[in-house]
């Protein structure tokens, strides 16, 4: 089964699932993860199907699943009516739930994940799903671990929250079951992943505020984490993408512990406070700040510099230069290594979000114009950060190990804690002991 993953980690989560189900096993086609989070991604699968359809063969069918194949958390019956240019491959496409288990149901909603209900996740009473994964196939060298699904905070240039369903999360136990198996198995680090990874355990994924103060955070997600750090051994921890609001001070004392990756990706979207407040996010610009200034100074025990990456939105309706410079000086300020720059997409076609009817839209000339200044000053910020780290000490997971047929040069590729990426060129090895998914301590050069 060939495959093709869009959009964020809970799709290869859950493409990983697929791949390895028995619902796929005597199948043969092309599995599809899918994403709506613009209208170009959108128009990206359109593309994407229409030409893998031409180069399949008949007996094979195109297997879609992923946020284009839901509405409100089911499967999507009048798929074909919202895309009527792909009915006539009707007959080939194939919509799947959100994940294997759901096979005797199209609902993909609380009573249907592992089988457990809201409730039941809410009580704590886990499931023991420790021989589910072992000896299974895997597609990725580190683990991605989903802890969270999904989110209420309908922000108003959000899709994915009319696709799939309301916030609920797995209790500890079960988290912490899947996180040993990965580790028996020899895998060496887990990705905790999300929609909003950080509401862990709340009862809904809106704060009690409307902008958020540092004492009245009403999250656990630091109550996870410790217990994870309590009761497994693997090395290398890293979290995931994270809505800032849920960020305490117990979540940024624990992220100096040396098992938990230098690497923090807040889900910021915009430092200006009126856009923000437009975008229906639950902060401001100095709460904003604050957290990443808390971040940018931790004292880790390990000494390893942080790295903060960001999720921005540039070309926001009523988005003033003002406004922008907010974010960009953000960037620039706060040392933001990297950022994930969406263009606002007032998703015109097919389905709509509230944001595109606001007035006050910006051309295409200021979306380009501003995403370039925004990727320049990162990139500045980005290549200060590494001059920094040269001659540190750097642990690092080895993921791709290439053989040259031209050379005979072996060609490996890392990544280290903080999120920098390494190959054989800039990298001096302390430990020799290269193995695919193995932790490797070296020096930058």
């Amino acid at each position: 089964m060939e495959y093709k993953i869009f959009g964020c980690k809970v799709n290869k989560y859950y493409t990983d699932e697929w791949l390895n189900s028995q619902y796929l096993k005597d199948k043969s086609g092309v599995f599809i993860a899918s994403c709506v989070v613009t209208d170009n991604a959108k128009r990206k699968w359109i593309k994407f199907v229409k030409e893998t359809a031409k180069q399949i063969d008949n007996d094979k069918k195109i297997y879609i699943s992923g946020c284009w194949a839901f509405k409100s958390g089911e499967v999507q019956d009048d798929f074909f009516d919202i895309y009527p240019e792909l009915d006539y491959l009707r007959w080939k496409i194939e919509i799947l739930w959100e994940k294997p288990d759901n096979s005797k149901s199209k609902k993909i909603g609380f009573n249907n994940n592992f089988s457990l209900s809201q409730r039941e996740y809410m009580q704590g009473e886990g499931l023991n799903i420790k021989d589910k994964l072992k000896s299974l196939p895997q597609i990725y060298t580190r683990k991605y671990l989903l802890i969270q699904w999904w989110c209420d905070s309908y922000c108003t240039f959000c899709l994915t929250v009319k696709k799939r369903w309301k916030h609920y999360y797995r209790n500890k136990e079960d988290i912490v079951a899947e996180i040993l198996d990965f580790e028996n198995n020899w895998w060496k680090e887990v990705v905790l992943t999300w929609v909003n990874l950080s509401a862990w355990w709340l009862e809904n994924t809106n704060p009690p505020t409307e902008i958020v103060s540092w004492d009245r955070i009403p999250s656990r997600f630091a109550e996870l984490l410790e217990y994870i750090l309590k009761n497994t051994k693997i090395p290398r921890i890293r979290i995931s993408s994270m809505w800032p609001e849920f960020i305490d001070e117990k979540c940024l004392e624990l992220f100096k512990e040396t098992r938990i990756n230098p690497h923090f990706h807040y889900s910021v979207q915009s430092g200006s406070s009126n856009i923000l407040k437009s975008m229906h996010r639950h902060y401001d610009w100095k709460y904003i700040k604050d957290l990443l200034e808390k971040t940018i100074n931790l004292k880790r025990n390990d000494s390893v510099e942080v790295s903060i990456w960001a999720d921005l939105i540039v070309w926001f309706p009523w988005e003033t230069e003002e406004d922008f410079l907010d974010t960009y000086n953000l960037v620039k300020e706060w040392l933001i290594t990297k950022t994930h720059i969406f263009p606002f997409s007032p998703h015109t076609t097919w389905e709509t979000v509230p944001a595109w009817s606001f007035p006050n839209q910006l051309s295409d000339k200021i979306k380009t114009e501003r995403s370039k200044r925004l990727e320049n000053i990162w990139e500045q910020v980005r290549n200060e950060f590494i001059k920094r780290n040269i001659w540190k000490q750097l642990e690092v997971l080895l993921e791709v190990v290439k053989n040259d047929e031209i050379t005979w040069i072996t060609k490996y590729k890392w990544w280290s804690q903080n999120y920098i990426e390494i190959d054989n060129s800039n990298f001096k090895i302390i430990s020799w002991d290269i193995k695919r998914n193995e932790v490797i301590r070296g020096v930058l050069v």
